[in-house]
């Protein structure tokens, strides 16, 4: 009953802005900050915040940052196959984050380009895979997890489209409303699909009939959005882990990621 999460383990650079700028706009920033982010790292924690054990997968650079985030993984509890590359630096992300808790991201990969698959995974396994990493390593991990029986979760985000055969793999494949529209547009059929919604919830299908739907939960201040997704995710897949059934996992997921606009940065007290 272990998540395997396979992603990007990045460097969230923050600062808030009144507003995202317009093309060719110069604004000011305020209140910079450093923060672990990235996909894998942010479904990672939220997982192992819901009380399943986790191994992280993913590539860090041979550098201070690389040994800041492993060093935080650790200390929080979860087993890693992390590598260090030696040639490229830890992931950035360049974020800002507007007065209404909406943010903008630029991310530069760095050494998540070199991220392999998981090894040892067992029928009782959940494999979690982001797209911040490579197609091809993604791709392999699902053939390879569902071989060996795990169950695969696949968060096309940010989107890209991925073999026919690996997304048939997975169960539930989880997009948010414009990635609901790019799989549709790209002919793929996923076994199920999981919709966030943002603050209107989150929705689970099987074929064309609707399993389960959340509705979005009130909060009382949106100070961040940043890894509200990726919040959900890692909560829905140490839901599944736990055997919890669609609609339970569902809503533990929707739940968590509301919980998660409530604090700077995409992980609770991130500061590297």
């Amino acid at each position: 009953m272990t998540v395997y999460v396979l992603g990007a383990l990045n460097v969230d650079l923050v600062t808030r802005v009144p507003h995202h700028p317009a093309p060719g706009e110069t604004i000011m920033g305020r209140s910079a900050g450093r923060f672990a982010g990235g996909k894998g790292g942010n479904q990672a924690m939220a997982a192992a915040r819901a009380g399943v054990e986790v191994v992280m997968v993913g590539c860090v650079g041979d550098d201070d940052l690389g040994t800041a985030y492993l060093a935080r993984l650790t200390d929080a509890g979860l087993r890693t196959q992390i590598a260090r590359a030696g040639d490229q630096p830890t992931g950035t992300a360049l974020i800002t984050v507007s007065d209404d808790g909406e943010n903008s991201i630029i991310v530069i990969p760095g050494a998540n380009e070199s991220a392999s698959a998981p090894s040892g995974l067992t029928a009782s396994d959940v494999l979690l895979c982001s797209l911040e990493v490579s197609l091809e390593v993604v791709a392999s991990a699902a053939r390879a997890a569902h071989a060996a029986g795990a169950r695969v979760v696949l968060n096309l985000a940010p989107y890209a489209d991925l073999p026919a055969d690996v997304i048939a793999l997975a169960d539930p494949v989880v997009v948010n409303e414009t990635e609901a529209g790019q799989l549709q547009d790209a002919g793929l059929r996923p076994v199920s699909v999981v919709t966030t919604l943002g603050s209107q919830g989150a929705t689970w299908t099987r074929g064309s009939g609707e399993v389960a739907r959340e509705a979005g939960i009130g909060v009382r201040r949106v100070v961040d959005s940043t890894g509200a997704g990726d919040t959900f995710c890692g909560a829905l897949a140490a839901a599944l882990a736990r055997g919890l059934d669609d609609a339970a996992a569902l809503r533990e997921a929707n739940a968590a990621g509301a919980q998660a606009v409530s604090w700077q940065g995409a992980q609770p007290d991130g500061s590297l």
